[in-house]
């Protein structure tokens, strides 16, 4: 069960080379200029906090356990929640992140192959609510695309971090593990075909009516 809090939480999503981040931005400015009266917020994850960003730059870039790796990333999530997430949403802001637990689903537990068992576990205690319920976002977009053309991508772009780095097969299952997020909370996931060009995604994001 999600309850509804007075904001809307959006969050963006996709394997690395998908395109999210050329379109959130944009995404962000439209909200704002279709909803003059509501605050926007914008964050990303692992991040968002001082603390976040800290664990962010040893999650990127430093070896370490898979198990470690999780939990990192869900302290990181919960120090998130804490102070930006719940805060904006319960004054009735739009909170619009890159990313958020469906990646740890995806990288962690596709990619890595760690439990999913144990993900949901984590999930339910950093994001569970007093009244039991589960804070996810309102709407998900999924940018997807094949690994391979993901991977063509990255090669174009700058130094990769420790993720961008591994191989076709990882993130092939980086992706299978989105698709199955998506295909168990349809009503939650929009997703996106990334493979057409930039300005047609952008059209299709553009036209899309949000009930805030």
């Amino acid at each position: 069960m999600t309850t509804l809090l007075p904001g809307y939480f959006i969050s963006f999503e996709g394997i690395d080379g998908a395109g999210k981040s050329t379109h959130i931005d944009s995404f962000a400015k439209l909200l704002k200029e279709r909803h003059p009266d509501r605050d926007v917020v914008m964050t990303r994850e692992p991040g968002g906090t001082q603390l976040g960003e800290q664990l962010r730059a040893l999650l990127l870039d430093a070896p370490m356990n898979i198990e470690t790796e999780a939990l990192l990333m869900f302290a990181a999530r919960r120090e998130h929640i804490a102070q930006v997430i719940e805060p904006a949403l319960m004054s009735g802001k739009i909170v619009i992140s890159d990313r958020f637990t469906d990646a740890s689903f995806a990288y962690q537990g596709g990619g890595r192959g760690l439990s999913l068992e144990r993900l949901n576990d984590l999930e339910c205690w950093v994001q569970g609510r007093p009244d039991g319920s589960l804070l996810q976002p309102n709407l998900t977009f999924l940018f997807d695309l094949p690994g391979s053309v993901a991977e063509a991508r990255r090669s174009r772009v700058r130094a990769p971090d420790k993720f961008e780095k591994m191989d076709l097969d990882f993130f092939e299952k980086v992706r299978q593990e989105y698709l199955r997020r998506a295909k168990a909370d349809p009503r939650r996931f929009y997703l996106v075909d990334a493979t057409r060009t930039t300005d047609v995604i952008w059209n299709d994001l553009e036209s899309l009516e949000i009930k805030l």
